[in-house]
């Protein structure tokens, strides 16, 4: 496993969208660990490959919930309900958050490393992580859908 230098604002990968994974292989099992450890260091809740200079259809996400970290390979959210708007932010993006509406409940069909099919649910964080990594797939960073921008202040107050 090794660490991954996180893509930042800017670079033109960020806007591109990803192509779907076609094999399940040790190549991508690698990508998967070097972005959970890339994820943890970083101190982040979700992480898209673009974002590690890579263009395909993967992405992590952990709310610190009892599903811990979730991979998902060529991921698409089949289903969403309601909403709900909060603070965003991104590891592209430091110190930027903004105010953001996301559905506050989603249902993502994706395939995990050994390319196994599954659904997984997200409410509240889970939701909007979920849908916040699969923009980045589609080359769509938080800024292009805030609100408004939020000052330090109103972060954590």
């Amino acid at each position: 496993m090794g660490m991954r230098d996180i893509v930042k604002e800017g670079d033109r990968i960020l806007t591109k969208k990803c192509r779907p994974v076609e094999k399940f292989d040790e190549k991508l099992a690698s990508l998967l660990d070097d972005m959970a450890e890339t994820l943890k260091a970083a101190d982040g809740v979700g992480l898209a490959a673009p974002q590690v200079g890579i263009l395909r259809r993967v992405c992590i996400v952990d709310v610190g919930d009892k599903d811990g970290l979730v991979e998902l390979v060529n991921p698409e959210i089949i289903a969403s309900s309601g909403t709900q708007t909060g603070a965003e932010g991104c590891l592209s993006c430091p110190n930027e958050y903004g105010l953001v509406e996301r559905p506050m409940f989603v249902t993502v069909k994706a395939y995990d490393r050994n390319g196994n099919e599954f659904t997984m649910k997200g409410e509240g964080l889970k939701a909007r992580a979920f849908c916040h990594e699969i923009d980045h797939l589609n080359g769509i960073i938080f800024k292009q859908k805030v609100q408004r921008m939020l000052r330090p202040d109103e972060i954590n107050g």
